[in-house]
């Protein structure tokens, strides 16, 4: 077809394997799902206290707890460092 076609190929096959890990040296993370209320109240924080210290709106935050919704993401990632070493996570943030 011509180069540009040929190098749009070879990005798009080069993403698809990174998607699945398998790129040169690339690991992928896959964050577990996490018991957003149960992580909150271990830290013991309100709903109004954990939504702004950590970034996210009550509403997403209530979302979460109920079910309604789930973290994905970056969100999921924090929630993820919260849930293991919720200190650590509050120093960084200061």
């Amino acid at each position: 077809m011509g180069k540009a076609f040929d190098s749009i190929a070879s990005g798009l096959r080069q993403a698809v394997e990174h998607a699945k890990g398998k790129g040169a040296g690339v690991k992928v993370y896959s964050p577990v799902p996490v018991d957003v209320a149960g992580v909150r109240q271990r830290i013991g924080m309100t709903q109004e206290q954990f939504a702004a210290r950590f970034g996210v709106s009550v509403a997403t935050l209530r979302h979460w707890e109920r079910g309604d919704r789930h973290p994905a993401g970056p969100a999921l990632v924090l929630l993820n460092l919260i849930d293991r070493d919720p200190l650590a996570v509050l120093q960084a943030l200061q």
